[in-house]
């Protein structure tokens, strides 16, 4: 396995000294290229500070986060003073709400990025978005503008508008967990294209089942420590760790399993 980001030894707190709440307590993972993690856990368990680290959105308190480079190197992107936006474009992330900017069409709020951050030519910019949308049955909603939209397709859209950044890295933050159920299924099958595509991914997810499905390794995430990790097939039939049943146990008898 061609190793494409290294958590090492990663810790995070919250709050003052007096009332310090670990959140990531020496978290190491390795995701290889075109890899899909999951991150399951209990809400509250680190899976959503462990994803805004790795984009750099908070700062560790101790260890590592190592991307590989062009060339191959591993490269400490979590290193103190380092300028984040370089690295921020190679990383996807899509999150639970949208962030959509409600004055712009759907064209206009994927073309932003490329065309202000990356300096492409906006006709080249356009191309790329109308060939995500199409891929992404979204093709008649160019000129549309989020409101107009269902909150399955705003999601699909915050979704076409990360990859049109064309990252080396996607992460999703429980991109299904502000949707209605009945929508949930157009955003997974927009991630089964992008594993399809061999994009490498982490998702932090409550979609036991579709973690089941999509995921090459599973991670169970309790009180900020990888408590298990395993491929999905062993994981969720003979977990190793008695937390890890219990949480299972809990999926299943809530119907999500």
């Amino acid at each position: 396995m061609t190793v494409k980001l290294s958590i090492r030894n990663v810790r995070k707190s919250f709050g003052s000294k007096a009332a310090r709440k670990t959140v990531l307590d020496d978290v190491s993972l390795d995701i290889g290229e075109h890899e899909v993690v999951c991150l399951i856990g209990a809400s509250g368990s680190g899976k959503s500070t462990l994803l805004r680290c790795i984009n750099l959105l908070e700062p560790v308190d101790d260890g590592e986060i190592l991307l590989a480079d062009p060339d191959g190197r591993m490269v400490d992107i979590s290193e103190p003073g380092l300028d984040p936006d370089p690295i921020r474009l190679r990383i996807g992330m899509v999150f639970q709400s949208y962030n959509l900017f409600p004055h712009m069409s759907v064209l206009r709020n994927i073309t932003l990025g490329p065309t202000k951050v990356l300096q492409r030519p906006k006709a080249e910019a356009a191309a790329l978005a109308l060939e995500l949308l199409g891929r992404f049955g979204l093709a008649d909603k160019a000129a549309a503008y989020p409101d107009q939209l269902s909150g399955g397709q705003q999601q699909r859209v915050a979704i076409v508008r990360a990859l049109a950044m064309q990252p080396e890295l996607m992460m999703l933050d429980e991109v299904t967990a502000a949707l209605d159920p009945v929508l949930v299924g157009e955003v997974l099958n927009v991630i089964r294209d992008m594993r399809g595509q061999g994009m490498t991914m982490i998702l932090a997810t409550h979609e036991m089942g579709f973690a089941k499905e999509i995921a090459d390794l599973v991670c169970f995430l309790k009180d900020g420590v990888i408590l298990e990790s395993a491929p999905p097939g062993k994981l969720f039939t003979a977990p190793d760790r008695p937390e890890t049943a219990e949480f299972l146990q809990r999926v299943i008898a809530s119907g999500r399993l």
